[in-house]
């Protein structure tokens, strides 16, 4: 299965202290140079900076169309972590491109790339008895206290699938 992730979801999974869920679901996660960089060089996050550069199942991809990337930024308003983790999903036929922002998920649907994003994930890890009902709720709180923006439809969506 090829997995390709952009930032969010990571950050996402890094907060909740659960980054182990993407790897026991997914094994292998692909990211652009650029989500790698957007995780790593930022001096206020040094030890999930850490956590990342010594997580073995996530493998940074170096071979980018820069003139590919460039036109989805310019044409869909996209930030850069976002169209490289696109256009990666897009040359790889990737099985799946987990993704939070929602501009970057149109684009992604509308190019027939099937995503998923932080709360698909969470629902799939209880799906598999990875995690409990109890420990979602707490990850959304975690999540939301951190300044996640997660609507309350989408939270109930997720309640009810963990009923």
């Amino acid at each position: 299965m090829i997995v390709i992730s952009d930032t969010t979801p990571l950050i996402s999974f890094l907060k909740i202290k659960r980054l182990d869920l993407l790897k026991t679901l997914f094994e292998i996660v692909q990211i652009p140079k650029s989500v790698f960089a957007e995780l790593t060089e930022n001096i206020k996050y040094r030890d999930e900076a850490e956590i990342i550069k010594n997580s073995m199942f996530i493998h940074v991809i170096d071979d980018i169309d820069e003139n590919y990337v460039s036109l989805l930024r310019r044409s869909a308003g996209l930030d850069l972590g976002e169209s490289e983790a696109i256009y990666l999903a897009d040359n790889k036929k990737a099985d799946l491109l987990l993704m939070d922002e929602a501009r970057g998920r149109e684009v992604a649907i509308r190019m027939d790339i099937k995503i998923m994003g932080t709360i698909g994930i969470l629902g799939l890890a209880y799906e598999v008895s990875l995690i409990s009902k109890e420990e979602i709720k707490q990850a959304i709180d975690i999540l939301r206290d951190s300044g996640r923006h997660i609507s309350e439809r989408l939270y109930e969506q997720l309640l009810y699938f963990i009923q």
